[in-house]
């Protein structure tokens, strides 16, 4: 083994690289590839991100439509019977009411049918007023495809609550009750 350490610090003759005489269609070649881009996929790439764009804009038109845009404004005529403040998270005010659809002066026929929920404490108070009183009352209510849990349980959300101008008719509950009462003390005699 030899101890000698100059060879180490030698310079090493450095090799001249040969240079490569290019073409004119080399040339040509090489100027056109520096001066395009590389759009290797880039059309996928657009197709995919318009299609989850309209997917997010068709799945936020149907959330809109389903939970938060009235699909019918309408109006209820009857009897509100009860009203109360229901929910675990969110607390609502829900009310039930005998509409005149399904009064037919038997006690038997007649039942609870209208289910709606109350969005402001005003028309709580309004409602909670006229429950069990015998007046007949207007309701004007919007209804959706779906309920939310802060709106209430019910796709029926009243938005006007008003007494009936043209009460023409008692509150058949209130004569079921007073016929049954003629009718046990006609028993009873």
């Amino acid at each position: 083994m030899d101890d000698n350490f100059d060879d180490y610090f030698e310079s090493a003759p450095e090799e001249q690289p040969q240079t490569h005489q290019e073409t004119e269609q080399e040339r040509e070649d090489r100027e056109i590839k520096e001066a395009t881009i590389e759009r290797r996929g880039y059309s996928v790439k657009v197709l995919l991100a318009l299609i989850i764009i309209a997917m997010a804009i068709f799945l936020s038109w149907w959330v809109w439509q389903y939970y938060f845009h009235p699909y019918r404004v309408s109006q209820e005529k009857g009897w509100i019977m009860k009203v109360n403040n229901e929910g675990t998270l969110f607390k609502t005010f829900e009310g039930e009411m005998i509409s005149e659809g399904y009064i037919q002066g038997d006690i038997g026929v007649m039942k609870s049918d209208f289910l709606f929920s109350i969005p402001t404490d005003s028309l709580a108070r309004d409602a909670m007023r006229l429950a069990g009183d015998g007046q007949r009352v207007v309701l004007t209510y919007n209804e959706y495809k779906g309920a939310v849990l802060w709106r209430g349980n019910s796709k029926n959300v009243v938005t006007k609550i008003e007494l009936d101008s043209m009460l023409l008719k008692p509150n058949p509950y209130k004569e079921a009750e007073s016929k049954s009462k003629e009718k046990e003390e006609e028993k009873k005699e």
